[in-house]
């Protein structure tokens, strides 16, 4: 299952204006194992406003969601247990063992899966490119190191904003056509030598 993350302002719009709609983006069903299984995009820190959706779409996908674990670096909150889908999912946590943008979800029968949660403020840009990179098959990177390689980007791309700023408030296409093109005088051109055919 893959959800499609939009940067156009519309879709973002609509998705504001829905708050039961999950953002989450997972690797496809039987791709090879990789360190991440999708992405999460939550809309708040709240893990007891927002694991119940969560565990209600994974349930029918990945079998009953028993017990979650964060890192509490992000969670300035989080509950015990939650109920979700009909039944209580256990939340636990892990401070140096679990990489602090990761969400662990353990369903009693069928296994583990890592997600990668965005930052719930972060821009609809980079978190399309973080769900895109999480929920990659082939992807290698940890969920920090892919939050780091997001920063790293939103970084590139505001410096080149702020170049292209200056360049065109300093005549961009304008001045550099001045530069690269002096112009000649008309009467003082000079043409060029053609001999005469007789």
């Amino acid at each position: 299952m893959t959800a499609t993350v939009s940067p156009s302002p519309t879709l973002e719009a609509e998705d504001r204006s829905s708050p039961t709609s999950l953002r989450l983006s997972l690797a496809p069903v039987g791709s090879a194992p990789a360190l991440l299984d999708g992405a999460w995009w939550p809309r708040s820190r709240d893990l007891a406003a927002e694991l119940p959706s969560l565990t209600a779409v994974l349930d029918p996908l990945w079998g009953r969601i028993t017990r979650v674990t964060v890192n509490p670096t992000h969670w300035p909150v989080f509950p015990r247990k939650v109920t979700g889908a009909g039944h209580v999912v256990k939340v636990g946590w892990f401070l140096a063992e679990q990489d602090p943008h990761e969400l662990l979800l353990l369903s009693y029968r069928m296994g583990r899966w890592n997600l990668l949660v965005v930052p719930p403020r972060t821009d609809p840009a980079s978190a399309a490119w973080l769900m895109s990179a999480a929920s990659d098959p082939l992807g290698t990177s940890t969920a920090s190191r892919l939050m780091e390689e997001a920063a790293r980007r939103r970084t590139v791309s505001e410096t080149d904003r702020a170049v292209e700023a200056v360049w065109a408030s300093e005549g961009g296409h304008e001045a550099g056509d001045r530069v690269a093109r002096p112009r000649v005088p008309a009467g003082t051109a000079a043409m060029p030598h053609r001999p005469m055919v007789r």
